[in-house]
């Protein structure tokens, strides 16, 4: 039986990113399709959530069935996990929670990335991931 993922979660690191600002690292090596965590925020409406996204450069909003996640005042955690075309993350939403778990091995030290499909950047942001199958925006 693997590592419980509370964890895996507690050993993430946020330092200084060579993609954007900063990133989500393991602080631990992670199997292959382990649970890693949870996205934490404070839960609004998806109204709200849109409102708030609109001209922001920077968002940390997850949209879930009925509400959102907003992690913009969150200090640690999901809030901090870049976007990759060819991310080693995937993301399983629920109706009350939004996880994160490993598309592959993940060794201790690399950082974590999710791709973050449809957004509220809606195109208009560069995508500077540099995978070999990049979109060039996101």
């Amino acid at each position: 039986m693997g590592r419980d993922w509370r964890a895996v979660y507690a050993a993430l690191e946020v330092r200084a990113s060579r993609l954007v600002g900063r990133g989500l690292f393991a602080g631990t090596a992670i199997a292959k399709g382990a649970k890693i965590g949870e996205f934490e925020g404070e839960k609004i409406g998806l109204r709200e959530a849109r409102r708030r996204a609109k001209g922001r450069r920077v968002i940390a909003i997850v949209e879930l069935e009925h509400h959102a996640l907003d992690a913009t005042f969150v200090r640690r955690g999901f809030r901090y996990i870049n976007h990759s075309c060819d991310p080693n993350t995937f993301m399983r939403c629920t109706d009350t929670r939004a996880e994160f778990y490993a598309r592959r091995a993940i060794a201790r030290g690399e950082e974590l990335t999710v791709d973050y499909g449809e957004c509220q950047h809606e195109g208009k942001l560069a995508c500077r991931c540099g995978a070999a199958n990049c979109r060039g925006f996101i």
